[in-house]
C-alpha cells in the first residue's frame, strides 16, 4: 500500500472500507499526490475500480479558518446540479483519529488542470480564447446564484466585505510574516482608507482562477470543475473577478513572471488581456466596474499574505509537493505592485 505525507494508508484505508465498502481486490487501494498546493493537499486514490480525490488540510498549524475543508464540501454540495460546474462529493470526515485532520472525499473530474505554461502550449490560440472566455462566463455564472436559493444565505456577513477581508487578512499577515514588510504595512493601511462605500453581495469563490478548474480535453475546451472552495464565501463580486485577474499573466507583464504561481500560464498568443477579461465581464454581468482596481489591490494584498504562509511552512520544512523555494520571493513584489494598483485611477469599464 501507497504511504503519503499526510495520508497513512491504514486508517485511510479502513475510513474507506467503512465508508465506501470493501474494494475488490482488496489489494486494489493506491494513492497518489496531486498536488501538495498552496493550501489543502490534494490526493488522487483508486479503491477497487473507482477513481477518488481526497483533500486534507496542510500539514503542521494552520491559520485560523484557514484551509476550512469543511467549507469546501458545503459549498460544493450546494452548488451540485447548478450554472456553475463542481465536482460531485462522496463523504466528510471530522474525526480526527483517521489523519488528524478533517478531510472529504469527492469523484474524480476527468479533464486536465492547466497549471503549467507547458499545458496551456499544447492549445492552440482559438482554445486559448474560447478557454478565457469560459472563465469569465463561468464566474459570471457563480455570482448570478442566490444564495438564499442555494442554502448558502448564512456563509458570511451581508455587506461590509473588504472591511472584514482586510481585518482578516490583515490578521493573518501578523500571524505568518517571517521578516518586517514596510510595503506590506503600506499597502494594509492604503486599503483601509480607500474601502469602497457600496458593495454587492453575492456567493463569491475567493481563489478564482484557470489552474483551480478542470478543464475537457474537447474542442472547444470546456470547464468541467471549479476545485478549491475553501475561501467561499458572501461578498462583492468584483473581488472575485480581481481575483482573477491577479493570477492573469499578460505577456506583456515581465514583472508578472517572477510572482511564481501560475507564472507564465496565460503568457501565450489567444489568451485574452486582463482588461479584455474584465470588459467581457462587465458586459456579461452588467455590473460597474469603477472600483475594480482597489479589488485588484486587495486580491494582490491576500495573494501576499497567502505566500508568506506557504514560505512560513516552507521554512518550517512542512510543504508537500516541488516549488515552494521560489514562493518567499514574490510577497515583496506582491506588496510593492498593490501600492502601485492604488496609485491607478479607477477604472470606467
Amino acid at each position: 500500500m501507497t504511504a503519503l505525507p499526510g495520508l497513512p494508508a491504514g486508517p485511510v484505508t479502513r475510513w474507506l472500507a467503512a465508508t465506501l465498502g470493501d474494494a475488490s481486490p482488496a489489494d486494489s487501494y493506491a494513492a497518489e499526490v496531486i498536488s501538495g498546493g498552496l493550501s489543502n493537499i490534494t490526493y488522487r486514490l483508486r479503491w477497487g475500480g473507482r477513481r477518488l480525490v481526497l483533500r486534507r488540510p496542510p500539514l503542521g498549524p494552520a491559520l485560523p479558518r484557514a484551509h476550512d475543508v469543511r467549507r469546501e464540501y458545503r459549498v460544493m454540495n450546494a452548488l451540485a446540479d447548478g450554472p456553475v460546474p463542481v465536482p460531485a462529493t462522496i463523504a466528510f470526515c471530522a474525526d480526527l483519529d483517521v489523519l488528524g485532520a478533517p478531510f472529504y472525499l469527492m469523484d474524480e473530474v476527468q479533464g486536465t488542470v492547466l497549471r503549467a505554461p507547458a499545458d496551456t502550449a499544447a492549445l492552440t490560440e482559438g482554445q486559448r480564447q474560447h478557454l478565457s472566455a469560459e472563465l469569465v462566463d463561468v464566474l459570471a455564472a457563480l455570482h448570478s446564484v442566490d444564495p438564499a436559493s442555494a442554502g448558502l444565505d448564512d456563509l458570511g456577513k451581508h455587506g461590509g466585505y473588504a472591511s472584514r477581508q482586510l481585518r482578516t487578512w490583515g490578521a493573518q499577515w501578523q500571524r505568518s510574516a517571517t521578516r518586517d514588510l514596510p510595503d506590506m504595512e503600506r499597502l494594509l493601511s492604503r486599503l483601509a482608507d480607500g474601502v469602497p462605500a457600496v458593495e454587492e453581495t453575492t456567493i463569491v469563490h475567493g481563489d478564482y482562477r484557470l489552474d483551480n478548474t478542470i478543464v475537457t480535453q474537447t474542442t472547444p475546451p470546456r470547464i468541467a470543475a471549479v476545485l478549491d472552495w475553501e475561501l467561499a464565501t458572501l461578498g462583492e463580486p468584483v473581488a472575485d473577478l480581481a481575483t482573477m485577474l491577479t493570477y492573469w499573466h499578460d505577456r506583456a507583464d515581465t514583472e508578472r513572471a517572477r510572482i511564481s504561481v501560475a507564472a507564465g500560464l496565460t503568457a501565450l498568443p489567444g489568451f485574452l488581456t486582463t482588461g479584455e477579461l474584465a470588459q467581457r465581464y462587465a458586459l456579461t454581468t452588467g455590473r460597474d466596474l469603477s472600483a475594480l482596481t482597489f479589488y485588484q489591490a486587495l486580491a494582490t494584498m491576500k495573494l501576499a499574505v497567502i505566500l508568506e504562509g506557504v514560505h512560513h511552512r516552507y521554512q518550517d520544512g512542512q510543504a508537500v509537493g516541488d516549488g515552494y523555494d521560489r514562493v518567499g520571493p514574490a510577497v515583496p513584489l506582491l506588496a510593492a505592485r498593490g501600492l502601485r494598483l492604488l496609485r491607478v485611477p479607477r477604472s470606467n469599464i
